[in-house]
């Protein structure tokens, strides 16, 4: 099918966020407040936080400050896949922490299971499917290292099914296959604004204070706490945790560390019976496959299918603009490999398209630390793998801020920051050639040039 066809009808919004389900926004903050516990920025990070700070001790203060809307930024707009992986995969998790990798897989697994005892404690009607994911090869070359993934994953006791073209076809049926693996337990999907909404009522109901449309625009010590100042306000707090991912942090040490890379999603119209026939999809898991440049998919409730990813587009200079939230030229290039992917679909529409920004650091998983004398926590640098992950960083932050020695604040990934980015317009430079080495590798059967392997030599090797 014409992909410009397919798109002319698509309105320019986040699915998720384009729901009747929105809440109506919290009061914004005027006047001065105090609290025991300030949380800066609404999405997951932030929800988390606030919400487990209240579960460990209900007797807390705590107040959230939004800049805009709860869940607008990254978390209303990623493709809801909740992984368990801590580190990005367990290959990175290997790479740079091999001693502790079994222990982070364990710790992220736990984790997801627990995000999934909250949404039925609380009632959070999100979709919460945990059905796995099922990582597919498009290529010959993919297989390998999949495999590989597989036994690793064996060993350490996660359970990946390695099959054949014919066993993934049996699952999602696309004539692209070339083999793939179910890694059923390691990812639920679910809906992310739904889910934020939830975290949202659950934090009010246990008496966090919500204020939207509240950006805070400084952060300064004082003798008994931190101060923070928005346009109408200030919140004095004994203790203050960052979930700002990628917008300019008020650490200016955290601008070194991240960079803001931009993702873009597609949504088609629900399925009819006969087209879902046609594709199989079953089991519903989410779907990824195995290129440097990737897709991921799923279905949504109503069986419609979220189609993202692959050009991921970092702006020179680093730069960050509601008009890049839309690329027409990315929107045809996921419209046409869309229909590759599922000839027997040709005539589907799309909905919606839209575009967000990812907090992206070195090592690829998120890095966490304190400032101002243990006063202030923060954990940032998710890179995509932040729906279920961000609930682990808001207990890494909680940790710090106690000041308590736990099995999370033991762990070498989290006591260690990732290489910081060269300054500008060696950053720029750098990324740009990174981004056209992977495009070269994933049509070189894989193999990665002299800037990749150095890449990979110095501990930054973008594998995604």
């Amino acid at each position: 099918m014409d992909p410009l066809k397919a798109l002319a009808d698509a309105e320019r919004k986040p699915y998720w966020l384009d729901s009747p389900a929105k809440p109506e926004p919290r009061p914004r903050l005027t006047g001065d407040t105090t609290a025991d516990l300030a949380v800066v920025g609404g999405g997951f990070s932030g929800l988390w936080t606030a919400l487990m700070a209240k579960e460990r001790d209900p007797s807390l203060d705590v107040v959230l400050l939004e800049g805009r809307r709860i869940g607008w930024a990254a978390t209303g707009r990623n493709g809801g896949f909740a992984m368990a992986t801590l580190t990005h995969g367990i290959a990175n998790g290997l790479e740079r922490w091999p001693e502790e990798v079994r222990t982070l897989e364990h710790l992220g697994l736990r984790n997801l299971d627990e995000i999934g005892e909250t949404v039925e404690r609380y009632g959070i009607d999100c979709g919460y499917e945990r059905t796995g994911e099922l990582h597919v090869a498009t290529e010959p070359w993919q297989l390998e290292e999949m495999h590989r993934n597989a036994e690793t994953a064996r060993e350490m006791g996660v359970r990946f099914d390695v099959m054949d073209a014919a066993q993934v076809r049996v699952e999602v049926d696309s004539p692209t296959y070339v083999g793939g693996m179910w890694e059923r337990d390691g990812c639920a999907m679910l809906d992310p604004a739904a889910l934020a909404w939830g975290l949202r009522r659950a934090c009010l109901e246990k008496g966090v204070r919500i204020h939207e449309r509240t950006p805070v625009r400084h952060m300064r010590e004082t003798p008994t706490g931190m101060e923070l100042l928005t346009r109408d306000g200030t919140v004095r707090a004994r203790a203050v945790a960052l979930g700002t991912g990628v917008f300019p942090p008020l650490l200016r040490r955290l601008k070194h560390f991240v960079v803001p890379v931009y993702d873009y999603a597609l949504v088609t119209e629900p399925l009819s019976a006969e087209q879902l026939a046609s594709i199989g999809w079953r089991n519903r898991q989410g779907v990824g496959d195995s290129a440097n440049r990737f897709h991921y998919y799923r279905l949504t409730a109503d069986d419609r299918i979220l189609w993202g990813g692959y050009d991921a587009v970092y702006y020179n200079g680093g730069r960050m603009r509601q008009e890049y939230e839309q690329r027409d030229a990315t929107f045809t290039t996921l419209a046409e490999h869309f229909f590759t992917t599922f000839p027997q679909l040709s005539g589907l529409r799309f909905t919606h398209r839209w575009g967000g920004v990812i907090d992206t650091c070195s090592r690829f998983s998120a890095f966490y630390g304190r400032s101002h004398g243990g006063r202030v926590a923060y954990a940032v640098g998710y890179t995509g793998m932040g729906v279920g992950a961000t609930r682990f960083g808001a207990n890494v932050m909680l940790d710090l801020l106690a000041g308590r020695q736990t099995e999370r604040t033991r762990l070498r990934m989290v006591r260690e920051k990732p290489i910081p980015f060269p300054p500008e317009p060696v950053r720029s430079a750098g990324i740009q050639l990174t981004r056209w080495s992977i495009a070269r590798a994933d049509l070189n059967q894989g193999r990665r040039n002299l800037w990749l392997r150095t890449l990979d030599r110095m501990g930054l090797g973008f594998d995604s």
